[in-house]
C-alpha cells in the first residue's frame, strides 16, 4: 500500500485492462472511445465523448466533479445512474457504460499498488481482443454467436445487477429496435448461451433469470490452486 501522490483513477476487473491508472490534473479529463480522449475505452458501448472529470467547484465545494456528456449507454456512480454532476469521493466507482469500472483515488489517500481481479473474475473471464470466452482456463470452441457474446459480455460488465430484456434487446440486437425482439427470441439466446458454457462447466448456472426483471450473471467461486 501506498499514498497517493495525486488523485487517480484505477481501472478495476475488465480483462486485461485491470490495473491501468490515470493521474488526474486539476484541469478536464475526457472519458470515452474516441482517440482524441484523455482515457481511451475503445469498445462500441462507450460514446465518443462518454464522460469528463473536471476540478471545479460544487456546491461550496472544491473538487474532482464527474459529469456525464449524454452518452448513449450511461456513466454510473457506486452503481446509480447519474443524472447531473457528482462531486467524488475517495473510493468511488465510475461505471462507463456497463462495461467499465474506474476507481477514483484521491490525493493523499492510501491506494493500492496493484489492483487483481478478483478471484471469482477468473472463473470465467471474456478476452475482448480475440473475442474467446474462457471457462475455467478451457477457450469455448466453437467460438460464441456474436449474439451470444454480446450478451455475456453486457451481463458480466453487469457485476450481478439485473440487465431488464430492453437493455438485452438495445445491446444485443440495436439494428432490431424499430421492428421489436420477440420474448421467446430471447429466451432462445439466453437458453442456447447457458448450454454453450454448461458444456464445460456444468456444475454451475452462470446467467440466472428474474423473473419479471431479467437476467442476471453469477460467477462461480474460483477453485482452489492445485
Amino acid at each position: 500500500m501506498a499514498l497517493a501522490e495525486t488523485a487517480m483513477l484505477i481501472m478495476q476487473a475488465s480483462g486485461n485492462e485491470a490495473g491501468q491508472h490515470w493521474p488526474l490534473q486539476r484541469g478536464r479529463t475526457v472519458i470515452g472511445r474516441d482517440i482524441d480522449c484523455d482515457i481511451v475505452l475503445p469498445d462500441r458501448l462507450v460514446s465518443r465523448h462518454h464522460a469528463h472529470v473536471v476540478w471545479e467547484t460544487l456546491d461550496g465545494r472544491e473538487g474532482y466533479v464527474v459529469e456525464d456528456l449524454h452518452s448513449k449507454n450511461g456513466t454510473f456512480v457506486n452503481g446509480q445512474e447519474m443524472t447531473a454532476r457528482r462531486m467524488l469521493e475517495d473510493g468511488d466507482e465510475i461505471q462507463i457504460a456497463l462495461r467499465f469500472k474506474l476507481a477514483f483515488v484521491d490525493a493523499g489517500e492510501t491506494a493500492p499498488l496493484t489492483f487483481e481481479l478478483p478471484t471469482d473474475v477468473q472463473r470465467l473471464r471474456l478476452d475482448e481482443d480475440t473475442r474467446q470466452v474462457i471457462v475455467k482456463d478451457q477457450i469455448v470452441d466453437p467460438p460464441l454467436s456474436p449474439a451470444q457474446f454480446r450478451l455475456l459480455a453486457l451481463l458480466m460488465a453487469s457485476q450481478g445487477n439485473v440487465v431488464g430484456r430492453e437493455e438485452v434487446v438495445r445491446q444485443v440486437w440495436p439494428e432490431a429496435l424499430e421492428e421489436g425482439v420477440s420474448e421467446q427470441a430471447i429466451d432462445a439466446l439466453v437458453r442456447r448461451l447457458r448450454e454453450r458454457l454448461n458444456e464445460i462447466d456444468p456444475s454451475h448456472q452462470y446467467i440466472v433469470t428474474v423473473r419479471g426483471h431479467g437476467f442476471r450473471f453469477e460467477n462461480a467461486p474460483a477453485w482452489p490452486a492445485r
